[in-house]
């Protein structure tokens, strides 16, 4: 396996939840609660079993649900190619980035509870961020000057705060970030090319406090820049609650919800649920996450709210099901609906810009893709995409919300991620 990992090209984690062409497909939602009561997902089946079929992915499911009501699923394939146990929807996935709208609702709650503002420094919390820097000319030295904007919390849920991202993030100040270890993510316990070998993560106060020494790559609010803004948050939402930060999910979302198989470090005794994450090279699907030895079993520095969680269709739905629900689901509501619908809304600032950028004709929301009612995606729709294929989105206008879950790296190889909203909303076009 080591031959042929250090043959496969570099792996670019860059991954987004876009969709072109979705305006004026949408559901029609009598036809769309008959086709949820008969099960009935021709297109959608399709691509998963060609998916499947043509050995592209070991496994792979979608689940689709409509107000509260249960999901439906459609799924193909197994945990692994050497593990004949079919995906369902308690099989585990690494979900990746899947994890920063988790995370911008959990800093939402906190808006509604009075214990952060929307637009208040993060100096505030952090005070070593009192004083950023602002990089001359990223591209070619670490010379900076005074950042002449505090980072907030809208900055940092909106990827607009100026902070970089190992993943994205080229220059002198990748270097820097990789000897200081801020790198909050784990991928597999061997080395893979294109992902340089950074220092250890540090725990998360001293990974904030590492952060702060760095100068931004812009000044806060002006670019679009896909950062760890996500991961700062989740030591925003540890000061500012009095809670480590994982706890605070766990007991303001997690378990509110019913979100029991969403880990930072999956137990042992539930890996044998847990999938394989793989590589398509050369035709073949190559290993780089295996289950039994995953890096997932093992305790990462802190709980990264950018990319840290593994969870299953079931836990997923749960969580966009509420979004369904502005904040409610069942009985249980964790958020008020002006809450959960300013977390889904356009939190840009205005000055950011987002021409040239992922999201570019976009809006973006807490820790999510907002569409604006244009060709990039109907209104009322919010989500985001992992490194390893998942993706998840709701539709809060029109009552929805889907996501897909399947593990290779990175994303873009296929088009599933890219294609997955227009998949939907051409199945429900085709239901009504």
């Amino acid at each position: 396996m080591s031959k042929l990992l250090s043959q496969m090209p570099q792996m670019n984690r860059r991954h987004m939840l876009g969709s072109a062409g979705l305006l004026g497909l949408f559901a029609a939602m009598p036809g769309y609660a008959r086709a949820m009561a008969s099960g009935d997902f021709g297109l959608i089946r399709k691509q998963v079993e060609d998916y499947v079929a043509s050995k592209k992915v070991a496994g792979m499911l979608v689940s689709i649900g409509f107000g509260a009501q249960p999901a439906a699923l459609v799924g193909a394939g197994n945990l692994a190619l050497d593990i004949p146990t079919p995906v369902d929807a308690n099989s585990l996935w690494r979900v990746y980035s899947m994890t920063k709208p988790i995370t911008g609702m959990a800093a939402m709650m906190l808006v509604e509870q009075g214990k952060l503002k929307l637009d208040q420094p993060i100096a505030d919390f952090i005070p070593e961020f009192a004083n950023m820097k602002v990089l001359t000319d990223p591209a070619k030295s670490l010379d900076s000057v005074p950042a002449k904007t505090m980072i907030t919390p809208r900055h940092l849920m909106t990827h607009t705060a100026g902070l970089g991202y190992n993943i994205v993030t080229k220059g002198p100040l990748l270097d820097e970030y990789n000897k200081l270890g801020i790198s909050p993510a784990a991928v597999s316990k061997t080395p893979i090319p294109g992902f340089p070998l950074p220092a250890p993560t540090p725990p998360i106060d001293e990974f904030a406090r590492r952060v702060a020494t760095l100068p931004l790559i812009a000044e806060p609010g002006t670019i679009w820049s896909y950062s760890i803004g996500l991961d700062l948050l989740g030591y925003v939402i540890q000061v500012a609650s009095g809670m480590e930060f994982g706890a605070f999910l766990q007991k303001s979302m997690f378990d509110p919800l019913g979100m029991k198989s969403s880990y930072w470090t999956v137990p042992q005794s539930e890996v044998a649920r847990l999938s394989t994450n793989y590589a398509p090279f050369a035709g073949a699907l190559i290993p780089i996450d295996p289950a039994q030895d995953s890096i997932f079993t093992v305790p990462p520095a802190f709980p990264f709210g950018g990319a840290g969680l593994v969870s299953s269709a079931h836990d997923y739905d749960r969580f966009l099901a509420m979004l369904v629900g502005k904040g409610q689901l069942g009985g249980t509501r964790i958020m008020s609906e002006a809450t959960a619908l300013m977390g889904m809304s356009n939190l840009l600032p205005s000055t950011a810009v987002t021409k040239g950028t992922w999201v570019e004709g976009q809006g973006f929301g807490a820790g999510g893709r907002v569409g604006l009612g244009n060709d990039k995606g109907p209104a009322g729709t919010y989500g985001w995409g992992g490194a390893a294929g998942t993706v998840g989105f709701v539709d809060h206008i029109r009552g929805f919300r889907a996501s897909g879950f399947t593990q290779y790296m990175p994303a873009e190889t296929y088009p599933f991620q890219r294609e997955f909203p227009k998949m939907v909303y051409d199945q429900l076009q085709a239901m009504g």
